[in-house]
């Protein structure tokens, strides 16, 4: 007798849900943020204004406002080191295999 439906591989995700993501991928888009957001604080992004500017609070709070940032625009598919790593990486890890 045959089974009505195949196993499935995956277990099946609700809407909205997002399927599981791969951990190597997602140290690397960590890594590429984490990049980002020193690269943008050297480009000066964050730094407190001479005049109207919020103060001690500003300058203790723009480290997260850059890391946010950062993380947004390695959503929108960032500058492409987080694909570069995660390949290469991919790529070491099966010929370790």
């Amino acid at each position: 007798m045959t089974p009505l439906l195949a196993p499935l591989s995956a277990p099946p995700t609700l809407p909205g849900q997002r399927p599981a993501a791969d951990p190597l991928r997602e140290q690397a888009q960590a890594l590429e943020s984490a990049f980002l957001s020193e690269m943008l604080g050297f480009a000066g992004l964050g730094k407190a204004r001479d005049s109207f500017g919020g103060g001690i609070g500003e300058e203790q709070f723009s480290s997260f406002l850059r890391q946010e940032q950062a993380s947004a625009l390695v959503a929108q598919g960032g500058i492409g080191l987080a694909e570069s790593l995660f390949q290469a990486l991919s790529r070491a890890d099966h010929a370790e295999r």
